[in-house]
């Protein structure tokens, strides 16, 4: 008797035990690091964990953070699930490359889509060119943005001294819109997609003014970062500025640890991606970008995609 009863209670203590292990799978929380209002990830990385969440048995929130250096080093010391992250930092912090001091264990869960940096002023500062920012006064985003990291890239390839040449400040977005409209710099350096809240924002009470870079100079940065890309927004994307604009530019990706597990990352990919045009949580009405959001492009990344995100894009094709 007593025997059985051991048994039982051993049974009963499994089944328990293997319940509650299957209940926390269920539940699992995921945290998605974006960026500071203003830009792109912070409203599509609040509607991607919406998504998530109500479509899954997974819970997802999304935190507001200095983006991409700090949500790949976030999301390399399993202090964030996931983050947004630009494509040419997410390689840096695989490969252990400035401004990182070590390699991080990051894959991606899929390429969301390319991002031209933006180097915006106002009329009447006389700025028409890279050149012409020599003694300006100029923000590049917050320390530790990929935006900064590509900003001082073009400014450097330019030839300036970043400490005798110029004055930069490290604003955030929603800081360096505010800080154009008052004339307390001259120019700001922004990487997002087009059409962007804080160039809009700007655009509704000065007349703003696109740098565009030469061609030439262009193709030099291409071929010196070869994970950066040519992108040409064309013209009227924003208010009063009827010309094409040639911009050095980044891919986006979202990136996750390589110790995530691989039903995790199915299911998160596999949300995002069926909740893109269509339902009540439909990304496109977050942000026009996420038309972008489509398979084909989403296998391009610059570091190697997740076996959870792989195995979602050979089941529509995708992948072969």
């Amino acid at each position: 008797m007593k025997r059985m009863l051991y048994i039982t209670f051993i049974m009963v203590l499994f089944l328990s035990l293997t319940w509650v292990g299957h209940s926390i799978a269920k539940g699992k929380f995921l945290t998605l690091a974006t960026g500071s209002p203003g830009g792109v990830y912070y409203p599509l990385g609040g509607g991607m964990a919406v998504v998530i969440q109500k479509t899954t048995d997974l819970r997802c929130a999304a935190e507001s953070t200095g983006a991409s250096v700090e949500n790949s080093r976030l999301v390399g010391a399993g202090e964030s699930d996931m983050g947004m992250v630009m494509g040419s930092i997410a390689y840096k912090a695989t490969q252990g490359l400035k401004p990182f001091e070590k390699k991080f264990p990051l894959v991606a869960l899929f390429q969301m889509y390319p991002a031209p940096e933006h180097i915006v002023t106002v009329s009447g500062k006389g700025i028409e060119s890279v050149k012409d920012l020599k003694g300006k006064k100029v923000s590049i985003d917050v320390p530790g943005s990929g935006c900064a990291v590509m900003a001082k890239a073009i400014l450097e390839e330019y030839g300036f001294n970043l400490e005798k040449d110029l004055t930069i400040a490290h604003l955030s977005q929603s800081e360096s819109v505010q800080a154009l409209k008052d004339g307390i710099v001259d120019a700001v350096f922004f990487n997002f997609a087009y059409p962007a809240a804080a160039v809009l924002d700007l655009a509704a009470t000065r007349d703003i003014v696109l740098i565009p870079m030469e061609p030439p100079m262009a193709d030099k940065m291409v071929k010196k970062y070869p994970y950066y890309v040519k992108i040409t927004m064309p013209a009227k994307t924003y208010p009063k500025v009827g010309y094409d604009v040639l911009c050095l530019g980044d891919s986006n990706v979202i990136v996750a640890n390589k110790q995530m597990e691989e039903e995790v990352a199915y299911k998160a990919v596999k949300a995002i991606f069926e909740n893109v045009n269509k339902g009540k949580w439909a990304l496109k009405d977050i942000h026009p970008i996420a038309a972008q959001l489509i398979p084909s492009n989403a296998i391009n990344s610059p570091i190697e995609l997740h076996p959870g995100a792989i195995k979602y894009f050979k089941e529509v094709g995708a992948i072969k």
